[in-house]
């Protein structure tokens, strides 16, 4: 049996009492407060796996299960001001399928009259995923590669500006955050700085923040609570019209190994050694003229270590995703989305019993469902 923290309960009594996005009265006539929500509902089955033995729970995957609920409530008030809470309740993996609660996004926004300029602190997006996912538009299906990979994350703590000009021919955001994630605790005194800038080459039916044809740039720098350098660099090419998006993207990413500096000599200070990363991800989306079916096609290539190290000599873990499937909007408010995940590691690398749940070749078929109220 499922159980479910009580504030999950809280926050879903006050989802059902104003679903469907109603606004709550408030005491100021030019204030207003909504809320709503999304949740991503799934059937998940193991079509091939690796021949190891070990954990054979995971080896034979085959569940329904919801993966991810948000309630969202955002508020905006005289003066430019914004706010957004969203609780997050997602499969923690605990026994018994247990899912827990936790704060996905809080944080006030402000939009000076007749400025181009918007600035957020508190608990808010990173400057690119949720850009991102706005191209991709297929969340349900799971995380981008950047983030599934955990070089960077959705949300976290700190303060920035997002800007736009011409209609979002050039939009941006920037910020400094903790940098160790909105499910991490709030680490040292380092910060990292990210930013994120996306200029649109040429028009298309889409003029939204993402649509066009577009050259698009992320960087971060920061330094994690346990010393060293973290680092990631990201270059994008993207096209999306009303009915086909094309995306390609190439990151390199470079971490501390061992964290810290390194005393030589008892006073001489080297830096700690660092591995080089790399991220490629590319995909597309058509959406049939005139129907409510869309064909769905990704692959990411992600490989940790690009060189050898004396502290890692030897990696053989690049790892290749290739996602392919259908979708069906049934409603404004319902999509459906069946898929084929395959999941493969290069030659050479063997997963043992401890890390098979983490690398492992396998092939799961999906059907996914995303409502929203």
């Amino acid at each position: 049996m499922r159980t479910v923290h009580r504030s999950f309960a809280c926050c879903l009594a006050v989802a059902c009492a104003t679903a469907g996005g109603l606004a709550i009265p408030t005491q100021d006539a030019a204030a207003q407060v909504t809320v709503g929500g999304v949740g991503y509902a799934q059937y998940q089955m193991q079509l091939a796996k690796d021949t190891l033995t070990a954990d054979s729970a995971i080896q034979h995957l085959n569940n329904f299960d919801v993966t991810r609920a948000y309630i969202n409530v955002l508020g905006r008030f005289p003066g430019g001001i914004a706010t957004r809470v969203t609780a997050d309740i997602y499969n923690s993996g605990g026994t018994g399928g247990q899912h827990a609660f936790r704060l996905k996004y809080a944080y006030v926004a402000w939009t000076p009259e007749h400025s181009p300029l918007t600035y957020k602190i508190g608990q808010m997006h990173t400057p690119f995923i949720d850009w991102e996912e706005a191209l991709w538009d297929y969340r349900m299906q799971g995380q981008m590669a950047m983030e599934r990979s955990g070089y960077v994350s959705s949300s976290d703590f700190g303060a920035g500006v997002d800007g736009k000009y011409g209609a979002d021919r050039f939009n941006f955001q920037a910020g400094i955050y903790n940098g160790e994630n909105f499910n991490g605790p709030p680490g040292d005194q380092g910060k990292d700085l990210m930013a994120r800038v996306s200029y649109r080459l040429k028009d298309t039916d889409d003029g939204t923040r993402v649509g066009g044809l577009r050259l698009t740039a992320y960087g971060s720098y920061g330094t994690p609570s346990s010393g060293g350098r973290r680092q990631r660099f990201l270059g994008m090419l993207s096209y999306k019209s009303t009915n086909l998006t094309l995306a390609g993207e190439f990151a390199v990413t470079r971490d501390s190994i061992t964290g810290g500096n390194t005393a030589v000599g008892g006073s001489a200070v080297a830096a700690a050694p660092l591995k080089s990363g790399q991220v490629i991800s590319a995909y597309g989306v058509f959406h049939f003229p005139g129907t409510r079916f869309a064909l769905v096609g990704r692959v990411d290539m992600v490989d940790p270590q690009t060189d050898s190290t004396a502290a890692a000599p030897g990696i053989h873990d690049k790892q290749t995703r290739v996602i392919g499937g259908a979708s069906y909007q049934l409603s404004p408010n319902v999509r459906l989305m069946a898929d084929v995940d395959a999941v493969s590691y290069e030659s050479g690398f063997t997963p043992t019993a401890a890390n098979y749940a983490t690398y492992a070749n396998r092939t799961t078929a999906y059907l996914h469902v995303q409502f929203t109220f």
